[in-house]
């Protein structure tokens, strides 16, 4: 397979210094591209009628009130097309929503931690096809029966690892992508994440179906086993420094420019903490809000973080033209590869799933205007984005509104209005 490829390709072909510097001048050249073009919209018919829709579809979700606040970041070809705050970052406070405001991160942090470790793998430091036990040698979830499969890295990337799937479980154990725990879990460690996850056991055996899992947390680990690092200063040192997203970290952020978050109501609530949101069917989502500035917790690769639309957006522009110096073109491209075959996911038929998101296989299955080989995922905070190769563009849509920002009506508003049409 061709992540095995990616994972044998050994050392760097230049010194470090100069895999440094090259890391570090892509990334910049990016930067000042987006800097003259920030705030320009596209002057051709077609662009400005992409202008017109999206400002209709942020227009109507903010007078409605199904979201309270957003930014919306789209790029074309590298060049910044449409970059609009709307609504409250607070809305009590009468805080406006701002283009530099900080989100809460959840499963945005996959892409960003997914680049940090194809970094790690172009260095042959580790490779996707090992067992994860040779890092993390007393991680051994078991099966129904007892039995403790062999799982690897690249099907933890994969959510093919076997790990719990059910996103909606109400247990002790923090959910899926997101910044949830219950207020018990107070000072908890990486290790007590990892037992946590390991007490749950496999759903399946690994490498036989697909389910949406806290394996982007158990690859945190790997990555600061490998390194001897915080799982914070390797994502800083080898992604977010080098591609200039100073607003995006496990830092604690300023709560002067940290949205709000809500969750779904009429009009949506402000979310206390711990805060459930329901959802049909359901228990509902459990939140924390403040667990990001809770210094007792150790930060998890699929949450904790937290970050702007506009370092979004520039991540996975390098990643679309190739990995901007970051990583490799072949990693670039196998992050935006299906590597699950005809697996279902949570996105429904004609999805697959690549490195750090899905991956569209049939639009017509999916019944939506995206291009073949789009890719994209969301944040249970209320965000989405999406990376369109074959029309050159990344959109980034973020809300402090859940669950509606990541599932409901807006993100497909957004995806319509940049294409011009619904599925037909």
């Amino acid at each position: 397979m061709y992540h095995s490829g990616i994972a044998r390709t050994g050392g760097m072909n230049t010194s470090a210094r100069a895999g440094q510097a090259f890391a570090c001048t892509i990334p910049m050249v990016l930067l000042l591209t987006m800097s003259l073009a920030a705030g320009v919209q596209a002057r051709t018919e077609e662009g400005q009628g992409m202008v017109r829709r999206l400002d209709a579809a942020v227009n109507h979700a903010i007078e409605e009130g199904t979201v309270v606040g957003t930014v919306v970041v789209v790029l074309r070809d590298g060049t910044m097309v449409y970059h609009r705050a709307a609504g409250f970052a607070d809305r009590e406070a009468g805080r406006p929503m701002r283009e530099d405001t900080l989100f809460r991160f959840a499963s945005l942090s996959k892409p960003i931690v997914t680049v940090a470790l194809l970094r790690l793998v172009e260095e042959g430091k580790l490779n996707l096809d090992d067992p994860v036990t040779k890092y993390l040698p007393n991680f051994r979830p078991k099966l129904a029966d007892g039995s403790v499969p062999v799982i690897t890295l690249h099907q933890l990337l994969t959510h093919t690892a076997g790990l719990s799937s059910d996103f909606f479980k109400q247990t002790d154990i923090p959910l899926p992508g997101c910044e949830v725990s219950r207020p018990t879990l107070s000072g908890s460690t990486i290790v007590d994440e990892l037992n946590r996850i390991q007490a749950v056991g496999l759903s399946y055996a690994p490498g036989k179906s697909w389910g949406y899992s806290l394996g982007i947390d158990v690859l945190g680990m790997v990555l600061e086993q490998v390194t001897g690092k915080p799982l914070a200063d390797v994502v800083s040192q080898l992604v977010t420094s080098p591609a200039a997203m100073a607003n995006t970290g496990f830092q604690r952020p300023d709560p002067d420019r940290l949205a709000t978050p809500y969750g779904d109501g009429d009009p949506p609530g402000r979310m206390s903490d711990p805060c459930l949101v329901p959802v049909a069917g359901h228990a509902g989502v459990l939140f924390s809000p403040g667990r990001i500035f809770d210094t007792s917790f150790s930060p998890t690769a699929g949450s904790s973080m937290s970050g702007s639309a506009r370092d979004m957006a520039r991540l996975l522009e390098l990643i679309r033209i190739g990995g901007g110096g970051l990583i490799r073109p072949e990693s670039a491209r196998t992050m935006m590869e299906n590597h699950i075959g005809r697996y279902s996911i949570v996105d429904g038929p004609g999805w697959g799933f690549g490195y750090g998101g899905a991956v569209l296989i049939d639009p017509q299955a999916a019944r939506t205007p995206q291009s073949p080989g789009t890719w994209k995922w969301g944040g249970v905070w209320g965000h989405t984005w999406f990376v369109d190769p074959k029309l050159g563009l990344v959109v980034v849509s973020l809300t402090n509104t859940a669950l509606e920002g990541v599932s409901g009506h807006f993100p497909e508003a957004i995806r319509d209005a940049v294409y011009g049409h619904s599925f037909r």
